[in-house]
Order: structure tokens, then C-alpha cells, then sequence
């Protein structure tokens, strides 16, 4: 049974996959939304959609485990349908930072400005660099799937031979992780060089203007605040991500305190659930999208509260 403190905590996490998931579907209708109408889904939709996509599997996939493991449903949890959970996990986490890191270097490719060849070749060969992207994410997929199935293996001999010390047991599961997630720190590692390359193009342009004698913010510089933001944001949230998935790791290795892992789920599901409603704020066809839904349930919320008081004024005149 859960305490007192555990069970707002869960309560907070559950919450908190609930708005991500709600978020995540928001943007992804709006994007199959505006396929349906155009017949034509551009990068940036493409990105969006299939960063909210993963999202949301990535979110039903951590709930569903932090619900297994504080019951301690071992039906689910120590046989095969736990396996291939966690190849799923392994799957859309890839795919969601992928497309995160997609986003960032959609962003610089399209705002930012340098008089660098490189960076010249890059944006003239932007598609080339997106299909090295794709290569990437296959060769990082099977590199963590293949070091997955290696940590499955050695957690059955684990169990076969009782005579391995523990130590030992813990120093490779943590050089097992480390490894597992070598893909992952790869393309944080992009979309970290892709945010800071922007914030460098978002300093050069605002001293430009100011050595133009502009001191007003043009529209130009609107889209760069906005970019920075979000790719900031993405960093941000991001580290805690890896801070939520390192505290789950050393509970399971050390002790499992389950008020450590939930707090663990909590700090995990703020990147997937905050990020989204971050880039619906930021996106303009998104936060139209939005600000015309709030405008037509407010409308709901008036009619209901006409039509009630109007049952009100008739039972009193009848009675």
C-alpha cells in the first residue's frame, strides 16, 4: 500500500501524463487537421506530429511502469510482456528525442544566419542532413536494443548464479546504462550545438540592430526570440529528463524507495508534457488553433449557464 505522501505524488504524475497526453494530441490533430485540408504535411507538421506521436506512447509507456512497479503486478513485471515494454520505451524514447532534435535543427536551418561555408552547405543540403539524421537514429536503435537484450541476459544469469557479488552487479548495470544511452546523449549533444549556434545568430542581429540605430524589435527577431526559447526550454526540461531517468535507475539498483521513484516519473514526464504545451504557445497556427477552441468552450459554458437560469425563472413561475 502507498502512503500518504506517495499517493500525491503519484497523483501529481498522473496529472502530469494526463496534460501530456492531452497536449500531444492536440498538436497532432491540428497537424492531421491541416494534411486532410492541404493533401500536402510540411517538415515542420511532419516533425510535430511525429514528436507528439511518440510522446504519447512515450507517456502511456512510463505510466503503465510506475504503476507495475509500485503494485507490484510481477505477472507483468518479471516475464515477457515486461520485455516488450521495454522495447517499446526503447523505441518511441529514440524517436521522440529524434524528433526534438529534428525540431532544432529545423530551427537553425530555417532562422539562423552565418556567412560560414559549412553552415551555407548545410542549409543548401538540408534534406541531406536530415537523412543523415534518420541514419543515425537506426544505428543508435540498434545499439541500444542490442545492449538491452544484453542487460536481459545478464539479469537471468544474475538469478542463475547467486555467487556474483553485489558490487559487481551494481558497477554494470550503471556502465549498461551508460552505454544504453549513448545514442540519446548523441543528438542531445546536436540540439545542444544547434540552440547555442542560434543564440550566437540571435546576439549578432540584435547588435546589428542596435548599431543600425532600429531599436524596435522587428519581426524577423520576434521569430528568433521564439525559436530560442522553445530550443532553450528543450534543453532545460531535457536534463531533467536524464535527472528523472538516473534517480529511477539508482533506486531500482540500490533500494527501491518508491517515493524516489515516483518522484523520479514526476521529474521524467515533465519534458513530454511541458515541452508540447511550450511549442503550442509558440507555433502560431497552434496557438490559434487553441485560442479559438478556449473561445468556443467559453461560448459552451455562457449557453449552459443561459439555459440553466432560464429552467430556474420557469420552475419558479410554476411554482
Amino acid at each position: 500500500m502507498l502512503g500518504e505522501a506517495e499517493g500525491m505524488l503519484l497523483f501529481v504524475a498522473t496529472s502530469e501524463a494526463v496534460l501530456g497526453v492531452l497536449g500531444n494530441i492536440f498538436i497532432a490533430l491540428v497537424n492531421c487537421t491541416e494534411y486532410s485540408k492541404n493533401k500536402k504535411l510540411s517538415k515542420i507538421g511532419f516533425i510535430l506530429t511525429g514528436l507528439a506521436t511518440s510522446r504519447i506512447c512515450l507517456i502511456w509507456i512510463i505510466t503503465f511502469d510506475i504503476y507495475t512497479k509500485l503494485f507490484s503486478i510481477r505477472t507483468l513485471t518479471y516475464f515477457n510482456l515486461y520485455e516488450c515494454i521495454n522495447y517499446l520505451w526503447i523505441i518511441m524514447n529514440h524517436l521522440s528525442v529524434w524528433f526534438a532534435t529534428s525540431l532544432s535543427i529545423f530551427y537553425l536551418l530555417k532562422i539562423a544566419k552565418f556567412s560560414h561555408y559549412i553552415f551555407i552547405w548545410l542549409k543548401r543540403r538540408n534534406n541531406n542532413v536530415f537523412t543523415f539524421l534518420v541514419g543515425c537514429l537506426f544505428v543508435s536503435l540498434f545499439i541500444a536494443i542490442a545492449q538491452f537484450v544484453k542487460m536481459v541476459n545478464d539479469i537471468k544469469m544474475q538469478y542463475r548464479n547467486v555467487s556474483i557479488h553485489v558490487h559487481l552487479e551494481e558497477n554494470e548495470l550503471l556502465i549498461n546504462h551508460a552505454f544504453f544511452q549513448l545514442g540519446i546523449l548523441f543528438f542531445f549533444m546536436i540540439a545542444v550545438i544547434a540552440s547555442l549556434l542560434l543564440i550566437i545568430s540571435l546576439w549578432r542581429h540584435n547588435k546589428l540592430m542596435k548599431l543600425n540605430g532600429s531599436g524596435f524589435r522587428d519581426l524577423n527577431t520576434e521569430a528568433h526570440m521564439k525559436a530560442m526559447k522553445v530550443l532553450i526550454s528543450f534543453i532545460l526540461l531535457f536534463i531533467l529528463y536524464f535527472v528523472g531517468l538516473v534517480l529511477e535507475v539508482l533506486c531500482f539498483i540500490w533500494k527501491e524507495d518508491k517515493l524516489l521513484i515516483i518522484l523520479g516519473v514526476i521529474i521524467v514526464l515533465m519534458y513530454p508534457c511541458c515541452h508540447s504545451f511550450i511549442l503550442i504557445l509558440a507555433n502560431n497556427q497552434l496557438k490559434k488553433v487553441s485560442l479559438e477552441l478556449l473561445k468556443q468552450l467559453k461560448c459552451c459554458d455562457k449557453e449552459e449557464l443561459w439555459d440553466t437560469k432560464q429552467c430556474g425563472m420557469k420552475m419558479n413561475a410554476l411554482v
